[in-house]
């Protein structure tokens, strides 16, 4: 009696778990949405294959943004690695495949050419692409992505040097809502090769393999509302010529910019109605630290 009864407690047991794999799929995709794509890939699409399915669903993938993994990581040395640039590229072609063309938002770092190239010709609908850290990304992706990804509103290219003001030109012309522009000079962990901050930025020409040139914002992006040019070599020049025509504009970082000299910064700006926050270049104020 006791064994049976020990059976049936267990029976009885067992029928109050729920059974997760058979959630509705308004449920699932309503816990989904709550997740990270890391997240999705590591747990949920290993269960079954119906939570795999919801996964892959469109709606779940018109964005792919890794950059909260990025700065919350601490393992940072494996990053520049080719098989660690593998798994991303592998990864955002996944998430390109499943969106099905409705991928809008791509915030990554480390991907290379082979991934773009990818998306461009899977992704027309693209809004948002920050391909930031990229040293394997250039120019054959990004000339592929202006031509076939024309509704970018919003592109961050800092320090992926390989990426020409050519192609800048490119983006530019064909992608004619751009409003966020971003293309900084991030050298955080350099700054400990030198005795002194100062130095550092004697130095930092050495480092630095391509600069946003003026003239291609001026011409090209003039309906630009943000713009950042951390630690750019522009000069006052270069930035007088960016303040005439990009009118619109409401949000300027020149932190860094050793060659712009207050009297330039401010009569530049003096023509800006619409301008509303400004990191003016005081390295020491604004000196920006950033994880690669």
């Amino acid at each position: 009696m006791e064994v049976n009864n020990g059976r049936r407690n267990v029976e009885m047991k067992s029928e109050h778990i729920p059974d997760w794999t058979k959630l509705n799929l308004d449920c699932l995709f309503d816990i989904f949405s709550r997740l990270s794509i890391q997240e999705r890939c590591v747990a949920p699409m290993l269960v079954c294959k119906t939570w795999m399915n919801v996964c892959k669903d469109p709606f779940l993938n018109s964005v792919f943004d890794l950059e909260v993994w990025f700065l919350s990581s601490i393992e940072t040395s494996n990053r520049w690695t080719p098989k660690f640039s593998e798994k991303v590229d592998s990864i955002l072609m996944s998430v390109a495949e499943w969106s099905e063309g409705g991928l809008k938002e791509i915030r990554v770092r480390h991907c290379t050419d082979q991934s773009l190239l990818y998306v461009a010709d899977r992704c027309p609908n693209l809004e948002v692409l920050w391909v930031k850290h990229c040293p394997k990304v250039t120019d054959e992706s990004m000339r592929k992505i202006a031509l076939k990804c024309p509704k970018i509103m919003e592109l961050d290219i800092s320090s992926s040097y390989e990426i020409s003001r050519e192609c800048m030109e490119v983006l530019g012309k064909n992608c004619k809502n751009l409003q966020i522009v971003k293309k900084n000079y991030v050298y955080p962990t350099e700054v400990s090769r030198f005795e002194s901050y100062e130095n550092y930025m004697e130095n930092l020409s050495i480092f630095t393999l391509g600069n946003i040139d003026a003239y291609v914002i001026s011409r090209y992006m003039q309906h630009v509302k943000h713009l950042e040019l951390r630690f750019s070599t522009m000069t006052d020049k270069g930035f007088a010529s960016i303040c005439k025509h990009c009118v619109n504009l409401e949000y300027l970082d020149l932190s860094g910019s050793r060659n712009l000299t207050m009297d330039g910064v401010i009569n530049g700006i003096s023509s800006l109605k619409n301008l509303k926050e400004i990191k003016k270049p005081n390295c020491t104020a604004f000196f920006y630290i950033d994880l690669f």
